[in-house]
């Protein structure tokens, strides 16, 4: 054999120990067209036992409803569609509304009270869910295409029924491409007040729509007529895919509540800002006249006369602000702990070449299963490595944060259903499994997302009958 040859052996040799491996992680990122999200990746039981694998014996998560023989409380009825249509102040959008604006109506219920959703999509080609988002509803109730429904295509119908059970601020979009329809307009606030009526409150709901930042509907400013010297709960909701800073204008104010629960004891707060996370809430307290400032111009003003003011530099911990309270079980005594370590890594996802977001080092589809069993105490180690902040979001659950980088909680129980976890950071957190169902976890900055950020809790003994793509076309992200 010449030098030559043996050369061009070599280099052929070389190509395929490249080619060959590539060739065969391009293939195994290739998604089917139709699939279960409990055939992705791998089982992670938290040290616990392993999911139940005879589906004969499983329970559908379609069987996860409120009592059907209970009469609704509060019934709704929305209309989705695709088209152009024009913001409170008048610029056009070209995105979806619900019932022919966005934001959609606000819906209230009173704590306790059964809401009957009724949603026609008469537009919207791709199809669209709504998901309750904060709200831990009933599995089959969560909204979420090719996991607990199928998508509602052109033309057809589908029923929400869920208890409010819990007193707070919230929102409902839709998890059909949801990446899309959400930024497009598909969304709005809901409200569940408590028994007892609190006195006045307001809403200030942020949403961008394609680089136009508005508060309930509005560029600019929104207004709530209140005297001098009343007390306004402002509960301010964040529908974009990041972080936006909130402050406060001509007075102090005290955060009230997080992501729908009450904070204890929490103290007045001046020349502070909150760090309000993508998706998540929070109620202040205001006292007219006062401008409640969101993001990046945006402010509701409360009653007349108070200034506006630059954000302030400082940020409010959330980890140490108000008193502590008793939990309602010791996380430090978990029956299954986890680890949900984000980063940033080359490969494919889904035959797609390039640097993707990672979750415990895996590209999806090939990401963790978190099982649980229902009445676990579940701990979970959010860390964050990949380069960007990342909203977290938990459905069907609330988590309390135990700790940030090592430093444990010393203020109110913080409790979330949408967290920041920075750069650099990590969280522990916990909650009790006590939703059955397969639910997702992963980040509401929704173009994340559809780029992979996507793992799922499912509970021992749960089957699901839906699938992702198909017939349905079901695609959640």
């Amino acid at each position: 054999m010449t030098s030559e040859r043996r050369r061009l052996l070599v280099a052929v040799a070389g190509a395929l120990a490249v080619l060959v491996p590539l060739g065969w992680m391009w293939q195994s990122s290739r998604l089917p067209g139709t699939y279960s999200v409990m055939d992705m990746g791998y089982e992670d039981t938290g040290g616990g036992p392993g999911a139940m694998s005879h589906a004969s014996m499983a329970r559908s998560v379609s069987s996860f409803v409120e009592d059907p023989a209970r009469k609704a409380d509060v019934r709704v009825d929305l209309t989705a569609r695709k088209g152009a249509f024009r913001l409170a102040t008048g610029e056009r959008v070209d995105g979806y509304t619900l019932n022919g604006s966005s934001p959609g109506p606000t819906i209230r219920a009173v704590e306790g009270q059964l809401v009957e959703v009724h949603l026609a999509n008469a537009s919207v080609p791709d199809g669209v869910t709504l998901h309750w988002h904060g709200v831990d509803v009933p599995n089959a109730e969560d909204g979420v295409a090719g996991v607990t429904q199928d998508a509602v295509r052109p033309g057809r119908s589908h029923t929400y029924r869920f208890v409010a059970d819990h007193a707070g601020t919230y929102w409902y979009h839709s998890h059909q491409v949801s990446h899309a329809q959400v930024q497009g307009g598909l969304l709005g606030a809901l409200v569940i007040a408590p028994r007892q009526p609190l006195g006045q409150d307001a809403l200030a709901l942020l949403h961008v729509y394609r680089g136009r930042q508005t508060i309930n509907g509005r560029t600019g400013e929104d207004r709530v007529a209140a005297p001098a010297g009343t007390k306004v709960r402002v509960r301010v909701l964040n529908t974009d895919n990041g972080a936006a800073g909130v402050w406060v204008s001509g007075g102090a104010y005290r955060v009230l509540a997080v992501d729908g629960y009450d904070l204890n004891e929490p103290s007045e707060v001046r020349d502070q800002a909150v760090r309000l996370t993508a998706g998540g809430r929070v109620d202040l307290e205001v006292t007219a006249p006062a401008r409640v400032d969101i993001g990046g111009g945006g402010a509701l003003v409360v009653g007349e006369g108070a200034p506006a003011t630059p954000q302030p530099l400082r940020v409010l911990d959330l980890l140490t602000y108000g008193r502590p309270a008793p939990l309602p079980f010791d996380g430090d005594e978990a029956d299954r702990s986890f680890e949900y370590s984000i980063g940033r890594r080359p490969g494919f996802v889904d035959g797609r070449p390039g640097v993707h977001w990672s979750i415990n080092g895996h590209l999806f589809p090939d990401v963790p299963m978190f099982v649980v069993s229902d009445g676990d105490v579940v701990r979970m180690h959010l860390e964050n490595h990949s380069g960007a902040v990342h909203p977290m979001h938990l459905h069907g659950h609330h988590a309390v944060v135990l700790a940030r980088n090592g430093v444990k909680a010393t203020g109110s129980p913080w409790w979330v259903d949408s967290l920041d976890v920075g750069n650099g950071d990590d969280y522990d957190i916990a909650f009790r499994a006590d939703n059955p169902g397969v639910w997702m976890d992963h980040c509401h900055n929704l173009p994340h997302a559809d780029q992979g950020l996507i793992a799922h809790l499912m509970y021992e003994g749960v089957s699901e009958p839906y699938r992702i793509g198909g017939r349905g076309r079901n695609s959640p992200e």
